[in-house]
């Protein structure tokens, strides 16, 4: 940073052509100015960055739920990071891939019909959310290089940015190896093929992290602090916040295991389940632990509940925010909190009622993350200003 501000003061001495401009404008003089400009520049050029990465990486979590809903995620049965990259473009290549996709158990089972035409369909499917994340990777590694470089980076800021890269690289690996759990071969089995709920539910968690992690940084360095009175009703309120964005990021995770088993097509009714507001299958499975993760009906019955309970407290919050004098950017956060909260609820009713379209369902697991990007702005607008 020290480096680009004296780089600076060089061209400002350059530009003042010496003389009596350089006499007014001592050297110590010019460069005390640079350092202040190039250290604000620096966090804001960060902060800007980041925020870029938390959009591939919401845009990541979008495709991902679209190819999971379009059934694409399995069409593509190897790995490589850049052989991977080159799509077939002969019949002969079309031909050799579908072959190869012929081989594993969801075309024996389920799509044993398929033309070569519905496979190109399915494996662009999968293709596009591979080549987005490869995206995403480099939208993180290499401007985080540059910015090394440059200096721009502070000690803490370092470590941060050495954290998002390497959970960017773990992601990838998470995302092969929940595919390879859809394609093994399960002999007397015949269930329709599909990825360990498990695996896609580490796969979209730690999306989940490495998005929330990006767009609290860039906001807390974009976003100026507001100097609050730290009063107990101001504290009671941060930790509210804290706590609503915990159970909607608990939320959204839950909705893994609902795509993962297949969960929202087991009771299409709302409020009730069928006929009963606790269905008689919620403890089917044995040992009563294993309901939670692996009983359809039991995972659909904890995402309503978490669900109902996420929008129940975005509400208290909200109410008890009124009591509290709050500027005026805080206070759009909170009502924008209510607001996509409605609109989230609506959807995931919605969604259900209608036996999960495919568009509408994409929509619902974007609003997922609309939600818990609002609360994280509100996090950001409340947090406590250092000493």
């Amino acid at each position: 940073m020290l480096r680009a501000a004296r780089s600076g003061a060089r061209l400002l001495l350059s530009a003042g052509g010496g003389g009596a401009a350089a006499e007014r404008w001592p050297r110590w003089r010019l460069l005390q100015q640079a350092v202040p400009q190039a250290a604000a520049a620096a966090p804001r050029a960060v902060g800007r960055w980041l925020l870029v990465c938390s959009g591939t990486v919401a845009g990541a979590v979008v495709l991902g739920g679209v190819t999971r809903l379009t059934e694409s995620g399995l069409s593509m049965v190897d790995w490589h990071l850049v052989k991977g990259m080159k799509p077939p473009r002969t019949q002969q290549e079309w031909e050799a891939e579908f072959q190869k996709y012929q081989q594993f158990p969801e075309f024996k089972i389920l799509n044993h019909d398929m033309t070569l035409t519905e496979f190109k369909f399915i494996w662009y499917m999968e293709y596009s959310h591979r080549m987005w994340g490869r995206v995403v990777g480099l939208a993180y590694i290499l401007p985080a290089v540059y910015f090394w470089r440059k200096g721009w980076l502070s000690r803490p800021m370092k470590g941060c940015v050495l954290a998002l890269c390497g959970l960017v690289c773990f992601q990838g690996l998470l995302g092969w190896y929940m595919v390879k759990s859809g394609l093994e071969e399960k002999p007397d089995s015949y269930d329709i093929p599909r990825v360990s709920q498990y695996r896609l539910a580490a796969h979209l968690g730690s999306a989940l992290v490495l998005y929330s992690a990006s767009l609290w940084t860039g906001l807390s360095l974009l976003l100026p602090q507001h100097k609050l009175p730290e009063t107990h009703q101001l504290l009671r309120l941060r930790q509210f916040a804290h706590g609503t964005t915990a159970l909607i990021f608990l939320t959204a995770l839950s909705g893994a295991f609902v795509a993962g088993l297949d969960a929202g097509l087991v009771y299409n009714s709302f409020p009730k389940m069928g006929e009963r507001w606790i269905p008689d299958d919620l403890l089917a499975f044995s040992p009563v632990l294993k309901n939670v993760f692996e009983n359809p009906t039991t995972v659909q019955f904890d995402h309503r509940i978490l669900g109902i309970a996420s929008m129940t407290a975005v509400t208290a919050l909200y109410l008890f925010s009124r009591k509290i004098p709050l500027p005026r950017r805080t206070r759009m956060a909170v009502t924008s909190l209510l607001a996509v909260a409605c609109m989230q609820v609506g959807l995931g009713i919605s969604t259900l009622l209608l036996y999960v379209p495919t568009p509408l369902a994409a929509t619902h697991q974007s609003g997922s993350l609309a939600l818990l990007s609002v609360a994280l702005w509100l996090m950001s607008e409340l947090r406590r200003v250092p000493k």
